[in-house]
């Protein structure tokens, strides 16, 4: 069976910034090592092998330290999780494949905020990891640009204590709210990753709160059964890439159900014209 649909959708909204949709495509990376990226470490120390769907372009950026843009190369995060190599993480593999979708987007600002080693708790509103993730995505929007979606990779301290696995689904639910809030950007995509590794034994629990998740415009790709990295707890290369297609695949869905409208309302575009295509298609064995 092979079901097609097209809906169509028109906005005639004033436009007060006709450039708008011209500027960058923000993605804020948030949470600890697997998105902070130890994809190569091998005793401490990156191997410096970069694979095809991480290398570097024009029209992806990264804020650095300093809150400056600059093209980015990884490791991403190089310069944010100081104590700890870095490596290869998911963000440039998610950056590469959303350009290579041929979504009409701009440029790619990426915002590297992750920690390794910490705990979501940490990441509460409030507390130094958060207060540090809202200065750098507003940094970010200093020269314009949209910030499209947060993706967070975090968990694995979480299983160390029962407890904490407990309440992961409730902590992680709030984090999203605050920071929908305090971005006033109250639809704001998340993606999210299940975990495929842990520190602990309630790794099930935590991945049960992940995949659980029920808020709007919310995304959760499961990491499990990616490749791990010879310490057993960090994904490889390979696994790090694989991470951030699906996080892209991900994205990808947002953009084809809400991103057009959104944008025709917020970006102040005039006489938008969306057509949405939608296939199922079913073939029998």
């Amino acid at each position: 069976m092979l079901l097609s649909c097209s809906i169509l959708v028109i906005s005639t909204t004033n436009a007060s910034d006709g450039n708008a949709s011209q500027g960058k495509s923000i993605f804020v990376l948030a949470g600890q090592s697997n998105m902070a990226g130890r994809g190569g470490i091998n005793a401490g120390v990156w191997n410096e092998y970069v694979p095809p769907e991480c290398q570097s372009s024009p029209k992806i950026l990264r804020l650095n330290s300093e809150h400056k843009w600059e093209e980015a190369r990884p490791p991403l995060h190089r310069d944010i999780d100081i104590l700890k190599a870095c490596g290869i993480g998911p963000g440039l593999a998610f950056a590469n494949s959303v350009l290579k979708k041929n979504i009409s987007i701009g440029d790619i600002g990426l915002v590297p905020c992750a920690i390794g080693g910490t705990q979501i708790s940490q990441w509460r509103r409030g507390h130094t990891l958060y207060k540090q993730l809202m200065s750098r995505a507003h940094a970010a929007l200093q020269d314009g640009g949209i910030i499209r979606a947060i993706l967070w990779y975090q968990g694995e301290s979480d299983t160390r204590s029962q407890e904490d696995a407990k309440l992961y689904k409730m902590r992680l639910a709030k984090l999203i709210t605050d920071i929908r809030s305090d971005l006033k950007l109250p639809e704001l995509p998340v993606i999210l990753v299940a975990l495929a590794s842990a520190e602990g034994p309630y790794i099930d629990e935590v991945r049960k709160a992940q995949l659980g998740i029920d808020l709007p415009n919310v995304k959760c790709v499961d990491a499990k059964g990616m490749q791990i990295g010879s310490d057993g707890l960090h994904l490889s290369t390979e696994g790090e890439v694989q991470v951030g297609q699906m996080m892209a695949n991900a994205f990808t869905q947002f953009y084809g159900l809400i991103f057009f409208v959104w944008a025709s309302f917020s970006d102040g575009l005039v006489g938008i014209l969306i057509i949405i295509h939608i296939y199922v298609l079913n073939i029998a064995e």
